[in-house]
């Protein structure tokens, strides 16, 4: 199948009143059809790992595709070409925050690309980044995590988060919130620290989500159960 063919797939699927909710709220730029995430995992339960095809189906530019190419991209395969180029291209929606680093992390390079990411002025390919290092927090095991580098990371979104873009700002939370959750020997720290800087806000435009402060959402999680507790992929 081709990324041409996936394209006419996608174009009934799509629903008006949901892609002028994404594009007017979530940043998303045309081309859109708006098709729900239930449909594009359907047809990504259908085609399964696919490379070539996710980066033909990422290459199109369509939002709607875009977010495919991320389901069934082979992560493992995935170049760092192939990675920069789809954070420098991850505009709007859930691309930059999720797709690119759900990939990325799932990819032999997830930790050097990140590194590189969240030091680059352009908003998007710091969101990457930083959403990268939230997904590798919670796929990896704690023995094969650079704990003092992590801890250098936190003490950097200490000291920068108020200062960072307020989409970036967001992600750094969100790593913030991930590190708290997934590695154990790092809450104590993420509490003391996220207690420091306090409730984190940001112009989200259009978009009302709420943002959440990190050390009433750890206290959430491990009400539902112990903290540390590992996922099997960084995709949802």
């Amino acid at each position: 199948m081709t990324a041409a063919q996936i394209l006419e797939e996608l174009r009934p699927l799509g629903k008006e009143s949901y892609r002028r909710t994404i594009m007017r709220n979530h940043g998303v730029p045309e081309p859109c059809f708006g098709v729900p995430i239930s449909e594009l995992k359907k047809i990504e339960k259908r085609i399964r790992k696919n490379y070539q095809l996710a980066l033909d189906l990422f290459a199109t530019g369509n939002y709607d595709a875009q977010y495919l190419a991320g389901l069934i991209a082979d992560d493992a395969r995935m170049t760092r070409a192939d990675l920069r180029n789809w954070a420098g291209r991850a505009h709007g929606g859930s691309l930059a925050g999720a797709t690119v680093a759900w990939v990325a992390a799932g990819s032999p390079h997830g930790w050097e690309l990140a590194r590189e990411w969240i030091d680059s002025p352009q908003t998007t390919v710091a969101r990457c980044g930083w959403a990268t290092l939230a997904s590798l927090v919670a796929i990896t095991p704690d023995e094969r995590l650079d704990l003092p580098a992590l801890r250098e990371l936190l003490q950097r979104v200490r000291r920068t988060i108020r200062s960072a873009p307020d989409l970036v700002r967001v992600q750094m939370n969100g790593f913030l919130i991930a590190v708290g959750m997934y590695v154990v020997p790092l809450t104590d720290l993420v509490r003391e620290l996220a207690a420091a800087i306090g409730p984190v806000t940001a112009d989200l435009g259009a978009n009302d989500c709420a943002i959440p402060y990190a050390p009433d959402y750890l206290d959430r999680a491990a009400a539902r159960g112990p903290l540390g507790r590992k996922r099997k992929s960084a995709k949802c």
